[in-house]
């Protein structure tokens, strides 16, 4: 069990990982997103953090695990699906930056807040499937699944400290913190866009 452990960490890129980090949690944004879950709870919703962090996790490694099966499955090429994603991953940025609303959710109550719309769509939901998969294409499977446990640990201590920071930090805080990640997240879609573009030119 030691070794194996030992065998895992040794084929991690630690560099790949924080790396992918900085990607995925610009994506989930826990910090931008305190002020919903905020409100979430001034509608008389209960918060759980380890609920909501541990279904996350599991949303997350779906993606990872079976995002590949997926595209099996529709017959995409990973690196078209990369540039999709990397689309998608700049909308996300743009809405971050200009404060804009371009992708839109359905308010289903707040009886299981926990799972919708805290796990999914909002941390673990199509931005962050696409990210994963995009990454998928430059980094390993081993420096991902450490990226996602960094993710599901950021998330679970700002969820857990949420009223906590919001008192401490306030809006003009949480709002520099959003357009910061945001800028970040844009920079990176456009990397991930070129580099498959080039990539896809190339091969063909």
């Amino acid at each position: 069990m030691i070794d194996a452990i030992r065998e895992f960490f040794g084929v991690v890129h630690w560099g790949d990982a924080f790396a992918a980090f900085v990607l995925l949690i610009a994506i989930i944004d826990p910090i931008g997103n305190m002020p919903i879950v905020v409100q979430l709870q001034d509608k008389g919703a209960k918060i759980h953090p380890v609920r909501v962090a541990f279904f996350s996790l599991l949303i997350f490694l779906v993606f990872l695990l079976l995002g590949d099966l997926m595209l099996v499955i529709f017959q995409l090429d990973i690196r078209y699906f990369a540039i999709a994603g990397g689309a998608v991953i700049m909308l996300l940025a743009l809405e971050m930056v200009l404060d804009t609303q371009i992708f839109k959710t359905t308010d289903l109550g707040n009886e299981s807040s926990d799972i919708i719309p805290l796990a999914f769509p909002m941390y673990a939901g199509p931005g962050s499937f696409t990210a994963l998969l995009s990454m998928h294409v430059k980094y390993s499977i081993a420096s991902l699944l450490v990226t996602v446990a960094l993710c599901v640990v950021s998330l679970y201590i700002v969820l857990r400290g949420t009223n906590w920071l919001t008192r401490h930090l306030g809006p003009v805080a949480l709002y520099v913190v959003r357009k910061f990640f945001g800028v970040i997240a844009f920079a990176i879609s456009i990397q991930i866009i070129l580099t498959n573009l080039f990539s896809c030119l190339h091969g063909a």
